[in-house]
């Protein structure tokens, strides 16, 4: 495809998305922007646009871009995705980030739901208790993980690492992996982009692993990392795709 070519594509898709907003003061630069980001990255093969709005989502949030955020919130709306769900991208990705990460990014979009006339719906009762949230996280990091859940810092008996990980196995696995609003492979999709992100390359390497347990293709977990480029750099997505590579030509997905 001619570059001319790309670039129109990505001014359709930047349409399509409502991200074709006021011109660039900077000549060309919205050129650019529909031949490299829409066009080049948006445009590709293999992962639908609202599971691409996913990743994004979970990019802006996890490094606070709250002026590109608002505007993406509204994409992920028009690509059919609920408040609810746009909500719970914030909540999985706050795991990694810090859950400040999810309250800053959940005042803009409820900026965007309430300019919408939207609301998010109220949270149901929650009645697990600390040792039934326990079982279901050792259940649900088997399921994910498979003989992986207890290697490396999630070994058992590390008695360093297990000051703090069986909490991220009770509110992790256990609490945030069965949350409304999204299904497992979404909150894959978000755990894929938000490692690749912030370049956290041991658990990026785990959970790219574990992707094809939550139905997700290899294609897709490549084309999840590609999404990251335009919004947290190029140099780490291509470093999360090295790791891919590892992990795919390995055998090991």
């Amino acid at each position: 495809m001619s570059r001319d070519r790309l670039r129109e594509q990505g001014k359709d898709i930047a349409s399509r998305l409502g991200l074709d907003g006021p011109a660039s003061p900077l000549p060309g630069f919205d050129d650019l922007i529909a031949e490299v980001v829409h066009g080049g990255v948006w445009g590709r093969p293999n992962l639908a646009l609202e599971d691409r709005a996913i990743c994004t989502l979970a990019v802006l949030s996890v490094h606070q871009r709250l002026p590109a955020l608002k505007p993406m919130v509204g994409t992920a709306l028009g690509l059919g995705l609920s408040p609810r769900s746009v909500a719970e991208v914030f909540v999985q990705v706050g795991l990694y980030a810090g859950f400040v990460t999810t309250e800053t990014s959940l005042a803009v979009a409820k900026e965007v739901f309430s300019a919408r006339g939207l609301a998010l719906p109220p949270e149901p009762p929650r009645t697990d208790t600390d040792q039934m949230l326990d079982s279901k996280g050792q259940e649900v990091m088997a399921q994910l993980h498979g003989e992986r859940a207890q290697g490396g810092y999630a070994a058992p008996g590390n008695a360093i690492t297990g000051t703090l990980y069986p909490m991220a196995i009770r509110y992790g696995y256990g609490e945030l992996w069965s949350r409304p609003g999204l299904d497992r492979r979404q909150r894959m999709l978000c755990a894929l982009a938000a490692f690749t992100a912030m370049g956290l390359d041991a658990q990026l390497r785990k959970f790219a692993q574990s992707a094809r347990n939550v139905g997700l293709s290899w294609e897709q977990v490549i084309e999840a990392v590609v999404q990251t480029a335009p919004y947290s750099g190029f140099p780490r997505a291509l470093n999360g795709l090295a790791i891919l590579s590892e992990v795919f030509q390995g055998g090991s997905c």
